[in-house]
């Protein structure tokens, strides 16, 4: 198992957890940081002990940005090209984030903003402290409020004009607006957030594996194709997956009134 320096990472009962632990920071995000959360992300794809993964925060906030001393003063150094570098280094952790074929959880416990905003969107499913407001800053410091994914995704998510309020304004909007505009999945009480993400977690490692891999990539793939395209995707993709041991034994626990015992991928 991999031991990144710059976080904390476990596995336990199929789910790999990822603490962001610059709590005097409010786990603000360096350049090792990002470098080793998308290694991470890409590593995990191999990861047979891991069906799920939750990325989490310690302290208050799950993830400020990006630090300002580490990383926003070191890119006034850099030209075009070292800027660029950088930029699509963070769209790479999003990429990252979306092409892992196993379900991910950001598991909110406070402050969310900017480049962690942008981690929780790209995962599949948040679940939020009451104390997890959440901001889309980059307008705010003078940057485009397109970044990291968050002009494709956050409409997807909350419609277009929502996702234009949020990304023209960098405003904070609290837990409980996120969660009425479906941004969060769940907004529950602090000292509830760490129970209920690992049960969901759990669920979800005991879950299919093939089969929510297969959800994961057609939610990607359908994203920009027309209902005729979907269709047959969806029909090929579900063709294959009665073809996997899986589904044979799903319909064998059922018949035998059992849970099933679905394989590791």
């Amino acid at each position: 198992m991999f031991q990144p320096k710059s976080f904390i990472y476990e596995v336990s009962d199929g789910v790999g957890w990822i603490t962001l632990n610059r709590s005097e920071r409010l786990n603000a995000l360096t350049f090792e940081v990002y470098r080793e959360l998308t290694d991470t992300f890409a590593a995990l794809r191999d990861e047979r002990e891991v069906r799920a993964v939750v990325i989490t925060g310690a302290g208050r906030a799950f993830c400020s940005g990006g630090d300002v001393q580490d990383i926003i003063g070191e890119l006034f150094k850099r030209d075009m090209q070292g800027l660029l570098e950088f930029t699509r280094q963070t769209c790479e952790l999003v990429r990252n984030i979306r092409m892992l074929p196993k379900p991910v959880i950001a598991s909110l416990n406070g402050t969310t903003a900017g480049a962690g905003a942008c981690i929780a969107l790209a995962s599949d499913i948040r679940i939020a402290s009451r104390a997890a407001k959440i901001a889309f800053l980059f307008v705010r410091v003078g940057l485009s409020g397109a970044d990291m994914g968050a002009a494709h995704l956050l409409p997807r998510m909350v419609g277009l004009a929502k996702a234009t309020e949020l990304l023209y304004t960098g405003d904070f909007i609290s837990a409980e607006e996120a969660e009425r505009i479906g941004l969060y999945n769940r907004v529950i009480e602090p000292e509830e957030l760490e129970t209920v993400t690992r049960e969901l977690a759990q669920r979800l490692a005991r879950g299919p594996a093939f089969a929510l891999m297969m959800t994961k990539e057609m939610l990607n793939r359908e994203m920009n194709v027309d209902l005729q395209t979907a269709l047959e995707w969806e029909a090929q993709a579900q063709a294959i997956c009665m073809q996997h041991p899986d589904y044979r034994e799903a319909y064998e626990a059922f018949v035998e009134k059992r849970e099933p015992r679905f394989e590791k991928q």
